[in-house]
């Protein structure tokens, strides 16, 4: 395919994410850029309809209605509920399409190796969704990145019926778990964790612990029962600590010269202090806000991954590594599940009252 000639792509599932993965490929349609929005699929009548009608495309109900009656796509997104991620991926690769699947990549690791098996057996290429590795303030961030050792993790977020398919972990945390597996490069070796329902019948608040075979430790903590919306990494390797905040988009480094004896705690706090107060910290200690370019993370990565179909190169964020950040929240599940059982905390009486509503 030339350089010049449009990709024809799709959008399977036009819910909250699909509609957002429908408004990015316009843009970049609307900006010049050699994509066509051709076609948007979803089982709801209604639902496909309202797409179509926004948009100005044809809708379906099935992919397979949608593949006969388009003609040849060279890519989707999949954005539907994570259980039917493989069943959704499956004709879409036999029929040489690549994919961009929302994260998680697949609701278990057979689905996920399915998914992968076809991509090799058709010669396509899957990227997964971790939007989160496409934000401004991770990509300045690797650019500082030489040996980190601690990384604490902060995902909170306010109670929403999305999403609602999967738990706390697969939800929320796993933009962490990808990010900081993809820094480290390093095998796990220890997890442990602790996690509850509170609203939903599924761990909706979990806090985590995972140790790799470089030493490197990670605490990550998530929960969409919150007060308030918080989505933060703090990371530390010698002499050095960075402060990311994905919502904001702004990363703040302190460089240890004199006070390099101070521990990770201390200096996250002197850290806090520092920028609220908009001063320099201390002598001995360089506090600073590193440059980082804005811009939207679901464009970035649509763009990327159009890059990655047209160039026939490996997406940055490869299914490959989707399964990695899979098989490491599910075997986080598994403790959380080892931890109730041992504290009693097995829930008695069913699915909580706003969980059947």
């Amino acid at each position: 395919m030339s350089a010049s000639q449009p990709l024809r792509v799709a959008v399977v599932g036009a819910g909250a994410f699909g509609r957002n993965h429908l408004r990015v490929y316009r843009e970049l349609e609307q900006a010049g850029e050699a994509v066509q929005l051709a076609a948007v699929v979803d089982s709801d009548p209604a639902t496909a309809s309202e797409a179509a009608q926004k948009f100005g495309i044809s809708a379906f109900e099935s992919i397979e209605a949608c593949l006969a009656a388009v003609g040849k796509l060279d890519a989707a997104s999949i954005c539907v509920p994570t259980i039917h991620h493989a069943l959704a991926a499956e004709p879409l690769l036999a029929a040489g399409v690549d994919l961009l699947i929302e994260k998680p990549l697949a609701a278990s690791l057979a689905d996920a190796d399915r998914i992968l098996m076809l991509a090799r057996e058709y010669g396509r290429i899957v990227q997964t969704g971790h939007l989160e590795r496409f934000n401004p303030a991770v990509t300045a961030a690797r650019q500082h990145l030489h040996q980190p050792m601690f990384f604490e993790s902060h995902r909170l977020s306010i109670f929403t019926p999305r999403s609602l398919d999967v738990d706390v972990v697969l939800d929320l945390m796993i933009h962490d778990l990808d990010i900081v597996l993809s820094l480290v490069a390093s095998p796990v070796r220890e997890v442990r964790a602790v996690g509850l329902p509170v609203l939903s019948n599924k761990v909706d608040i979990a806090n985590v612990r995972v140790e790799f075979e470089n030493g490197c430790v990670a605490n990550f903590t998530a929960s969409r029962v919150s007060t308030e919306r918080v989505r933060k990494l703090r990371f530390f390797q010698p002499h050095q600590y960075l402060s990311l905040d994905f919502a904001r988009q702004d990363l703040l480094m302190i460089d240890v010269t004199a006070a390099a004896g101070m521990n990770p705690a201390q200096l996250a706090a002197l850290a806090e202090l520092a920028q609220q107060a908009g001063q320099h910290p201390s002598a001995g200690l360089s506090l600073k806000k590193v440059p980082v370019e804005l811009g939207e993370p679901l464009r970035l990565e649509i763009a990327s991954f159009l890059n990655s179909v047209r160039t026939r190169g490996t997406p940055v964020v490869s299914a490959e590594e989707g399964r990695a950040a899979l098989a490491l929240a599910l075997e986080i599940n598994q403790a959380i599940a080892k931890h109730s059982e041992r504290a009693g905390l097995q829930r008695e009486g069913g699915t909580p009252p706003i969980a059947r509503a």
